[in-house]
């Protein structure tokens, strides 16, 4: 976690920003996951409330996301907003590889409200597959700009 912020590594803007998106993305959802597994102690999973810890987690990593983007900004404004070419490419490979997730994730929850299974179902499969597909894209990404596009 601290190669997000070492000024020494000369990362581009958008590669911070892609760690940033994919460290607060995971770390939303453990949070998230940790506090409806505990709630389901006493109750079936299915039954834990779990709509406002769902937009909590889903906010928090916006807000988060918006302060560190700020910070990395604040730390190196001359890197802001510079974008290359090859971090476009970057940036459309991890975005494409990343959608595979989202598109399994809306068949999977078209299927099971089809089966009229319980929302709780239905909306965590469909978190599950978002975050999937940020952390699949942001790892397409960091590969890309650490091993070569």
């Amino acid at each position: 976690m601290l190669i997000i912020f070492d000024m020494e590594t000369k990362m581009s803007f958008a590669e911070k920003s892609t760690w940033i998106t994919a460290v607060t993305t995971v770390s939303a959802y453990l949070v998230y996951l940790a506090t409806i597994i505990k709630r389901a102690a006493n109750v079936p999973l299915a039954e834990v409330p779990y709509s406002v810890t769902l937009l909590w987690a889903v906010s928090a990593v916006v807000i988060v996301s918006i302060v560190a983007h700020i910070a990395v900004v604040i730390a190196s404004p001359e890197d802001a907003d510079k974008q290359d070419q090859r971090d476009k490419e970057i940036g459309r490979h991890g975005e494409y590889t990343g959608h595979w997730f989202i598109v399994v994730g809306a068949v999977v929850a078209l299927g099971m409200a089809m089966a009229e299974l319980r929302h709780f179902w239905i909306a965590n499969v469909i978190y599950l597959a978002l975050v999937l597909a940020t952390l699949l894209a942001s790892s397409a990404k960091i590969m890309a700009y650490r091993r070569g596009f």
